[in-house]
């Protein structure tokens, strides 16, 4: 600003002018515009998987352990970590009588969407034959934050995630997994802005580049249960971050319908005195899932006011003109 001033104030004296360098860039857009909500080839798709998936009396089995992890369980039992072991013990869960019953999906890791059981018949067919809908974990794990605060981290795999989901759906994937986990430390400061963005803006990409190959995607905002803080703390911060994934899901056009949501049950830290009863836990999770719908509303103008009055004093959308 210094030299701005400087130059003016020369440029007057002498009676020159200066001429403003021609523009590198176009001029930024003056109205919003994101994305249309997803409507390709896999629109139709994307919301009945997404509705079987959530089928009544059914849950996801999680079985997306990383080589290391299994392998840990493997020689718990004396087993060695090898690929014929790890296929041996997926194959016990996907055929376990009756699971299809209760069981809508599975989320794999990798190697088990690409292998087959011990005759040869692919895993994700097995799957299929008892109900099942294979699903995938994309995320590439947890690195550092930088310039956030300490221990946050974010999550990679978005730079190859196109290719690696087109890959995944030809395989008989159908739905996929990225966890990102932010973590609560009020006296640190944490969250910070940062990682709220990071987490919601990579979560919201991670979601868009699915659903254009074919992949239902369950947005998981992770918020970790380390630390001393209250319940009443733990639902501000969901608040604040449910809020602003749905925003950003907004923005990248992600159709909602062809999508899932796996928030973290509100909880108070395990190092809390105060551990609630589950009464007052399900009702602050059923609370914090009105008022972040709510939030996302309003945060593009859609909330009506007085629609649902209980969550009218919420922190966010007391704050939004309507």
């Amino acid at each position: 600003m210094q030299s701005l001033l400087a130059l003016t104030l020369l440029t007057a004296a002498s009676g020159f002018s200066v001429l403003p360098a021609p523009r590198l860039s176009p001029a930024l857009s003056a109205t919003p515009n994101a994305p249309h909500i997803y409507a390709g080839k896999y629109h139709d798709e994307l919301i009945a998987t997404a509705t079987t998936m959530v089928g009544v009396g059914k849950g996801l089995l999680a079985c997306d352990e990383s080589t290391g992890t299994v392998g840990t369980r493997l020689e718990a039992n004396g087993m060695e970590n090898t690929e014929q072991n790890r296929q041996k013990w997926r194959n016990l869960l996907f055929t376990t009588p009756g699971l299809g019953e209760y069981i809508s999906g599975a989320i794999l890791f990798e190697e088990t969407l690409f292998q087959s059981d011990p005759s040869g018949k692919p895993f994700v067919d097995v799957l299929r034959g008892n109900g099942i809908i294979p699903g995938i974990k994309v995320d590439t794990g947890l690195r550092p934050l930088l310039c956030g605060g300490e221990g946050e981290n974010w999550c990679t795999g978005l730079d190859s995630l196109a290719e690696r989901t087109a890959k995944y759906y030809e395989q008989g994937a159908r739905f996929a997994k990225w966890r990102t986990a932010v973590r609560i430390d009020v006296s640190a400061g944490c969250p910070t802005d940062l990682a709220v963005d990071v987490a919601a803006t990579d979560l919201a990409r991670y979601a868009r580049i699915c659903q254009e190959n074919g992949l239902v995607p369950i947005v998981e905002p992770e918020i970790l249960i380390d630390g001393t803080h209250d319940i009443a703390t733990t639902a501000r911060v969901q608040e604040r971050l449910l809020s602003t994934v749905y925003k950003k899901l907004r923005e990248n056009g992600v159709l909602l319908e062809g999508s899932l949501l796996k928030p973290s049950m509100t909880v108070p830290g395990v190092g809390c005195s105060d551990k609630s009863d589950p009464a007052t836990i399900a009702k602050m999770t059923v609370q914090l899932l009105a008022r972040a719908k709510a939030n996302s509303e309003a945060s593009v103008g859609k909330y009506v006011p007085g629609s649902q009055p209980s969550i009218e004093e919420s922190l966010f959308v007391k704050n939004y003109v309507y």
